[in-house]
């Protein structure tokens, strides 16, 4: 079992395969239907399997269409980007985020630019725009998640506007869209990462 269970690259395989083994073995009392449950229980498990099996293969096959594209490179270059990431930002630009004429459309179109959502006597009360699409602010949303636990620049900025008394949610988003400015250059210049100073850059943020 452990064997079975490390082929299938499931973590902590020995005591998986003891702890299963030692309850088997713990079961002295055989319940009606059992038998047709464990059967059961037994194809389904095989179709999970098989249905990590091709997603794998899925990814496999997203990340190698991916590469052939022009701008796979410099996308990939950016901390964080992976082949996946990078392959549903250019299915939601269509290929190319220059069409969309400037980082700050961009921005707006992936919710990341905030919307005046003025009242009365107040002002400067900004919000996300209510239509944006939600596919690009995944993108540079995960991004950013990921880039704050393995970048010391991007973790810097994050610290800052947490310090500023921005919430979790709020300096991910300014992170974000830093990001997006600085891949926007990117993949205007043709130019793959260089360290930003993201502690010089501002970037706005969202108060809710």
């Amino acid at each position: 079992m452990e064997a079975w269970l490390r082929k299938k690259k499931v973590y902590n395989a020995s005591r998986l395969a003891d702890t299963a083994i030692e309850a088997a073995r713990g079961q002295l009392v055989r319940v009606a239907g059992q038998d047709v449950a464990a059967s059961t229980v037994g194809r389904l498990a095989h179709q999970v399997l098989s249905l990590n099996v091709e997603l794998r293969e899925l990814d496999s096959a997203i990340e190698e269409r991916f590469r052939r594209h022009r701008h796979a490179e410099v996308i990939e270059s950016m901390p964080c980007f992976g082949p996946l990431l990078g392959a549903e930002l250019l299915a939601a630009t269509g290929g190319d985020v220059s069409a969309f004429g400037s980082a700050d459309r961009l921005a707006g179109i992936s919710g990341l630019a905030p919307a005046p959502r003025d009242s009365g006597r107040v002002s400067g009360n900004l919000r996300r725009p209510r239509r944006y699409d939600r596919r690009l602010l995944r993108v540079f949303y995960l991004s950013a998640q990921l880039s704050i636990r393995h970048n010391d620049q991007s973790q810097l900025f994050y610290n800052r506007k947490r310090v500023e008394g921005k919430h979790h949610t709020q300096a991910v988003l300014a992170l974000a869209r830093r990001r997006l400015n600085v891949l926007w250059a990117m993949l205007r210049d043709g130019c793959p990462y260089r360290m930003p100073d993201f502690e010089r850059d501002g970037a706005v943020a969202f108060h809710g």
